[in-house]
Order: structure tokens, then C-alpha cells, then sequence
């Protein structure tokens, strides 16, 4: 798994499940511990010793639910419910056309999205960095920025306002990093 794929996955992982969630405890130990800082291939070692600071997930749940769970919600994880956001149809289409199994949830949460990144990346074919390109411009970059402003907006923890901070740089890093192996490529 190289530093994309990481980025994503653990990005995408903190967005997609409830803190409490049995499957994250590996990750907020690493995150605890302070050991992700050496797997990080980004400078963002203030952002990562915030999360290491606030990284109780039961603390967390109540912010978690508040951000992203339900109708009541404050900051919709859902590209579809966004202005600018593609819909969900549309996203599971094209990561359906690049034969990535999708389950029944939404395809378009902003977790998910960045899941399918790290799992396009994973995948090495001829042509994964002209998905990754699709995947960014089309389904992710429309509306990630407001979605990640929205975050750092209403989050009540410093978790998730650093999540959304470091999330937006680590976005972008990885962008510019796609732009300039399609330029290479040209």
C-alpha cells in the first residue's frame, strides 16, 4: 500500500464509521499512540498531534451522530445532497465500471469516496491514475470543500474540525500529486 492509498484510507475511514465502531480501534490506537505520524507521508505533524490529543472515540460519538447521522444532521456526508454534488447513481456507476464491489449503502458518502480512491490506487492498472483524476474532478473535488467547511463549521470536538483541516490539505496534496503524474504522462 504506498502513502495515497494510506492517506485515503485512513481519511475515508475516520468519515465513513462511528468512532465506536469495532473496526476503527486499531486505528485510534495507532492514532493514541502517536504512531501515525511515522506512517504519514505529509507535513502535517500539528494536525496529527491535535487528532492524537482528542482521539477518545466514545467522546467522539455524540459529535460523530450530530455532523453526519440522520435527516437531522448538520453537515450531510452525501455528495448527492450538496449543490454542487454529483449524484449517488452516477458514482456508483462509474466505480461499478472500474469493478470495485459496492454494497447497498450510499456511494456517495465522503468516506466512501475516499475509500474508492485508496482502492483505485490498489488496484495499479494501465489506467488508474486517469480514474483517480475521474474520481477526484467529477465525484469528489464539487463539493468537498464546502462539505469539509460545513465540518470545521459545526464540529463541537477539535477532532473533527482538525480532521476536516488536515483532510482538505491531504486532499489537495494528492491532487496536485495526480496532476503531475498525468502531466509526466502527456
Amino acid at each position: 500500500m504506498n502513502e495515497f492509498s494510506i492517506l485515503c484510507r485512513v481519511i475515508g475511514s475516520l468519515f465513513n464509521r462511528q468512532p465506536q465502531d469495532p473496526l476503527l480501534v486499531p486505528l485510534f490506537t495507532v492514532l493514541r499512540e502517536g504512531k501515525l505520524k511515522d506512517q504519514w507521508p505529509l507535513e502535517q505533524d500539528e494536525l496529527l498531534t491535535r487528532l492524537q490529543q482528542n482521539s477518545d472515540p466514545q467522546a467522539l460519538a455524540s459529535d460523530y451522530n450530530a455532523l453526519f447521522v440522520g435527516s437531522e444532521c448538520s453537515v450531510p456526508p452525501y455528495a448527492s445532497q450538496w449543490p454542487n454534488g454529483p449524484k449517488e447513481e452516477e458514482i456508483r456507476a462509474f466505480l461499478t465500471s472500474r469493478g470495485m464491489p459496492l454494497s447497498e449503502a450510499p456511494a456517495d458518502h465522503f468516506g466512501v469516496l475516499l475509500l474508492a480512491a485508496s482502492w483505485l490506487e490498489d488496484q495499479s492498472a494501465e489506467d488508474e491514475s486517469a480514474a483517480q483524476l475521474a474520481l477526484f474532478d467529477d465525484y469528489l473535488l464539487p463539493w468537498c470543500g464546502a462539505f469539509l467547511g460545513k465540518v470545521e463549521a459545526h464540529a463541537t470536538s477539535a477532532f473533527y474540525r482538525t480532521l476536516a483541516a488536515l483532510s482538505r490539505e491531504a486532499i489537495q496534496a494528492m491532487y496536485d500529486e495526480l496532476n503531475e503524474g498525468d502531466d509526466e504522462k502527456a
